[in-house]
C-alpha cells in the first residue's frame, strides 16, 4: 500500500543522477548565468522542460554545425516551440551537433552542439528552478571531454531531416 502525502515526489533527476550532473550559477553585472552539465538525454530533456518557464512568445535560433545551416524565428508561440522540441529530443540526444537557443527579452536557454545547457537571465529564478529539478549547484562543472569541432561531427541525415522539418513547422527563416 502506498501513502501519498504533501511530500514532493522523488524526481528522476535525483534518483538517477551521475557524478557529473550539476550546474554553476553566477551573477555577471545585471544578468545571471547558469552552466548545466549532465548526460545527453537529461540535457535535452531538461532543455525541453525548462522551456515551459519562458513567456508565451519566444524567439528561436538554430544552427546545424554539420552543415552550417542556420534558422531564426521571432515571436513564436511557446506551445508550438515546445512541441517541436519534444519531437527533436531523441535525435538531438543521439547525434548532438546542433546549437539551439530559445529566448525572450528576459531569459535565454541555449543547448550547445556538445549538449551542454547555458541559461542567461535578468533574474535569479533559474537557480531555484534548477535546484527544484534535483540538480546540485557546484563551484565548477567539467566541460564535455568529447567536445568536437564542426568537422569532427559525423554525418547525421536523420538529424538534418528532422531539423529541416522543424524549421518548416515553426516557420523559421534560413540565415
Amino acid at each position: 500500500m502506498f501513502f501519498r502525502g504533501r511530500q514532493p515526489e522523488v524526481s528522476v533527476w535525483r534518483r538517477f543522477r551521475s557524478n557529473v550532473d550539476g550546474f554553476t550559477y553566477q551573477q555577471d553585472g545585471d544578468h545571471y548565468t547558469a552552466h548545466v552539465v549532465a548526460n545527453a538525454e537529461r540535457m535535452v530533456d531538461l532543455f525541453h522542460n525548462l522551456s515551459e518557464h519562458l513567456p508565451p512568445a519566444v524567439d528561436v535560433a538554430v544552427e546545424d554545425v554539420r552543415t552550417g545551416r542556420s534558422w531564426k524565428g521571432e515571436s513564436l508561440a511557446l506551445p508550438d516551440v515546445r512541441d517541436t522540441l519534444a519531437r527533436l529530443k531523441s535525435v538531438l540526444a543521439t547525434h548532438g551537433g546542433v546549437e539551439m537557443a530559445v529566448y525572450s527579452s528576459e531569459d535565454q536557454l541555449t543547448l550547445t552542439p556538445n549538449l551542454e545547457l547555458f541559461i542567461y537571465s535578468r533574474t535569479d529564478q533559474w537557480l531555484y528552478i534548477l535546484k527544484g529539478r534535483g540538480l546540485q549547484e557546484v563551484r565548477e562543472v567539467h566541460a564535455r571531454s568529447w567536445t568536437l569541432r564542426r568537422e569532427d561531427f559525423p554525418p547525421a541525415p536523420e538529424l538534418e531531416a528532422a531539423l529541416t522539418g522543424a524549421a518548416e513547422r515553426l516557420g523559421l527563416k534560413p540565415l
